[in-house]
């Protein structure tokens, strides 16, 4: 039986990221969010307009998507109600938010060097993919009380690194389903991915079938040498 509910949010499940960007005196920042999905090698996230995140991908338009397994939980659960942002927005001070300048460091995380954007990449995560914001629109903005709040981008995926464990064996372009156990977040709370339920119909199509041209592009650019300074 169902009845009217009226859930503060709407956090059904989605992956955590943690998001590493360039600061304006050309620190990193690293921030964990989970509002994001993707589409081909293209993905929409969606983050607080005060956040520093926000403002850095604005200003440099470049990130990367570091996606933490199950393993790096507790290094994620540092970064929680920390902000690069100085002075701490009001918004996070209720909160219970922080400033923290070196996120990295307090993770106890590792930077990793990227090819194609300047912030780093994060070593310990499984799947670390570099992108570029190709637009970014404000949500609600047709409302007076929620317009200029939350900023919503488009990502471009310009490169991906697969950590070998998670890999199909013998396909170096194909993440085995059964070996990653993405980190997942569920109304506040940390899950994983469990056993498969039942064989998928759609699972009958090759993944090759849903190469788009920014695939293409991508794989055309692997051995060219691309300045990022």
């Amino acid at each position: 039986m169902h009845i009217q509910s009226n859930p503060s949010i709407l956090y059904f499940g989605t992956p955590v990221v943690l998001i590493s960007t360039k600061n304006e005196n050309d620190t990193d920042n690293l921030a964990p969010m989970s509002s994001i999905f993707w589409l081909g090698w293209r993905c929409m996230i969606g983050l607080a307009a005060s956040s520093k995140t926000t403002q850095n991908l604005i200003r440099s338009k470049q990130c990367v998507l570091n996606l933490p397994s199950v393993n790096q939980v507790a290094a994620v659960n540092l970064l929680a109600k920390t902000t690069g942002s100085n002075p701490v927005p009001p918004a996070k001070i209720l909160k219970g938010y922080r400033h923290v300048a070196d996120k990295f460091t307090i993770a106890g995380l590792t930077k990793q060097q990227s090819h194609t954007v300047k912030p780093p990449r994060v070593q310990e995560c499984p799947v670390q993919m570099e992108a570029v914001v190709e637009a970014a629109h404000g949500l609600a903005e047709n409302d007076a009380d929620q317009r200029g709040r939350i900023v919503t981008f488009e990502l471009l995926i310009k490169k991906v690194y697969l950590e070998r464990s998670i890999l199909m064996e013998g396909n170096n372009n194909q993440v085995d389903p059964d070996k990653w156990k993405p980190l997942i977040m569920s109304f506040q709370q940390f899950y994983t991915l469990g056993d498969k339920v039942h064989q998928s119909t759609l699972a009958e199509i090759p993944e090759r079938m849903y190469n788009t041209p920014d695939w293409e592009k991508a794989l055309n650019t692997e051995n060219l040498s691309i300045n990022i300074m």
